[in-house]
């Protein structure tokens, strides 16, 4: 995939387990949501292993080890060994490990997947300022993490100490809600100490060089939830990728992305592994995917069964519902018309009326 703008959702007449030979999956958002499989996750990343697909987990959550989270995958029905994990953890690591010598001590803030990421590159950790810090990590760290922790990062790097973050996520899903990821964290520290981290994590090249170093992968799909982390990273690695709508990004958000953040593919969960992508076609300046049809009459975004749009011009009448034709091949084509209408930019036009007809 080039960098060039997209400008709709591509489609796939093979299955993409079968045209891809890894997927790179994030894991919140995507697989489970606060620790509980999402509905179709396991079943559907079972049927692409068993038909060949090489399975890779890639989080930007440093808050467990692999070995923690291949155990929560393996409990969940998908069975899972630590090497099949990548996290912003291991990234980091090696990101300080390449600027500062073997042994040198690093300031933890956050859990123990930054912990054993640190020893696996031969570096120290510690827990406080005063231990002689020659460098400050910092991870998301779980609901606990004292506020105390964020004092001893500022107290070391106001001493001229380097910042490292695993990443700078602004939020993460869990099973109650949206909740504040370590995006926020590293903002508290960057407001009392005016500095900027090194960031390792999606969407930046170390986390991308960190997966591709430990999985091998040749012709990878990256499957991510969030437009900002997952689609952005693939974007710059210049790779496919593959928007599922069970996490963060919801379907008003895609129609606004600019095209970094515009996704290869679009599907409801994972069980758009196992298909096919249907085609987006343009008629006579409208979209059509599926059983609908959409575009930009009087400065809004309308959609239309296709059924309807003979008999209406422009698809704005009503008696179109989401039994229809599929919500999702509905998105699709309102993806091509925000896109195509926005261009290099963001699309403002109003699409809440068409969304409601499909339900997203």
């Amino acid at each position: 995939m080039s960098r060039q703008s997209r400008t709709r959702p591509a489609g796939s007449e093979r299955r993409l387990h079968e045209a891809y030979d890894t997927a790179l999956l994030d894991l919140d958002g995507v697989v489970y949501a606060g620790g509980l499989a999402i509905d179709h996750a396991v079943e559907s990343l079972l049927a692409a292993r068993a038909d060949g697909m090489h399975l890779a987990y890639v989080t930007n959550n440093a808050l467990r080890t692999p070995d923690a989270v291949a155990a929560h995958l393996t409990e969940l029905g998908i069975p899972t060994e630590a090497g099949e994990v990548i996290t912003s953890a291991q990234a980091v690591a090696r990101l300080i490990a390449d600027q500062l010598p073997e042994g040198s001590r690093v300031l933890v803030i956050g859990g123990e997947g930054l912990r054993v990421a640190l020893r696996e590159r031969g570096l120290v950790p510690v827990e406080s300022a005063d231990d002689d810090p020659a460098a400050v990590v910092q991870g998301y760290g779980g609901p606990d993490l004292a506020w105390g922790r964020f004092a001893e990062a500022s107290y070391a790097i106001a001493r001229g100490v380097p910042w490292f973050a695993s990443n700078t996520d602004l939020t993460i899903p869990g099973a109650r809600g949206i909740a504040p990821g370590n995006g926020a964290a590293v903002e508290v520290v960057r407001i009392a100490t005016g500095a900027e981290p090194q960031v390792a994590g999606k969407p930046l090249p170390p986390m991308h060089r960190e997966t591709i170093l430990r999985t091998g992968a040749e012709r990878p799909l990256v499957v991510g939830d969030r437009l900002d982390t997952d689609i952005e990273g693939a974007f710059y690695g210049e790779v496919d990728s593959l928007l599922v709508l069970t996490g963060v990004t919801d379907a008003a958000q895609l129609l606004r992305a600019e095209p970094k953040y515009r996704p290869t593919y679009v599907d409801r969960d994972l069980r758009g592994l196992l298909t096919g992508q249907p085609e987006v076609r343009e008629h006579d300046g409208f979209f059509e995917c599926g059983g609908w049809r959409a575009g930009v009459v009087d400065d809004e975004l309308v959609l239309t069964p296709l059924q309807e749009s003979a008999a209406v011009p422009g698809g704005s009448a009503a008696g179109g519902s989401a039994a229809d034709g599929d919500p999702v091949d509905g998105l699709r084509a309102l993806c091509a018309a925000a896109w195509t209408h926005a261009g290099d930019g963001v699309c403002a036009l109003d699409g809440g009326k068409a969304l409601a007809r499909i339900g997203l």
